[in-house]
């Protein structure tokens, strides 16, 4: 029984896997992890191995607690991983990354995979089918192109996010939304296509906070899994522990 750690900039996601078996998950605020913590081992008194990705952001009392209750492994650069890292600067990658193409190794082996992770930024990550991470793209999420458009500019306001009902706007919310969303659509749409012309019978995984809300929209054939990063930490925990 395995405990995986995602730490984000405010809340942390948890997760509890019975071998590869999702069985619990929650996300709370960084300052009630301690107290999470404390729960999940009354709750789950066999679970003794967690992995942490937190670039960072755990304070040294949290990462102690979890050093002296588990056998802990912090996700890093160094960290030995079940694909060959072919990017050009390795330890500039993300380990959110590394975590999501570890999932695509683990789920579709020998096969080409896309790996596009839609939160604050957009993220888009090919595996090949030999297991080599060859790279991908980094592009600006919704949030921050709602932003941008309101703090670039002296008179757009900020909106929230919302689907289009049309396709031409005739208001500047409406034309601002459909600016936002559409573009972003078809910029995903644009990228599968691509890769598609490139690397035959690739299978295409959305995941990341925006993923239900764009896989409605968009006409790429793809697999929405809004799990795939923790599901990515427990096999390289799993990979680590053999």
């Amino acid at each position: 029984m395995n405990l995986v750690i995602d730490v984000g900039n405010t809340r942390v996601k948890l997760a509890v896997f019975h071998n590869q078996d999702l069985i619990f998950k929650d996300a709370v605020a960084l300052d009630l992890l301690l107290e999470t913590l404390k729960a999940l081992k009354k709750r789950y008194p066999k679970l003794k191995k967690a992995i942490v990705s937190s670039v960072g952001r755990l304070e040294n009392v949290q990462l102690a607690v979890l050093k002296e209750e588990f056998q802990l492994l912090e996700l890093s650069h160094d960290t030995p991983i079940p694909f060959k890292n072919n990017y050009a600067t390795p330890k500039t990658l993300g380990i959110d990354r590394i975590a999501l193409v570890s999932a695509a190794v683990y789920q579709y082996p020998n096969t080409n995979v896309l790996v596009i992770d839609a939160g604050t930024c957009i993220t888009y990550d090919i595996l090949t089918a030999k297991n080599t991470y060859i790279g991908g793209a980094i592009s600006p999420g919704l949030r921050i192109r709602y932003a941008a458009l309101n703090n670039l500019t002296a008179n757009l306001p900020l909106l929230d996010t919302e689907i289009p009902q049309k396709i031409v706007g005739d208001s500047t919310s409406s034309s601002m939304h459909i600016g936002v969303v559409h573009g972003l659509v078809n910029e995903i749409d644009g990228f599968v296509k691509t890769y598609n012309a490139n690397y035959s019978h690739l299978t295409v995984i959305l995941t990341g906070g925006d993923a239900n809300f764009l896989s409605e929209q968009l006409k790429s054939s793809i697999f929405a899994n809004s799990n795939f990063i923790l599901e990515g930490l427990n096999y390289i925990l799993k990979y680590n522990s053999n």
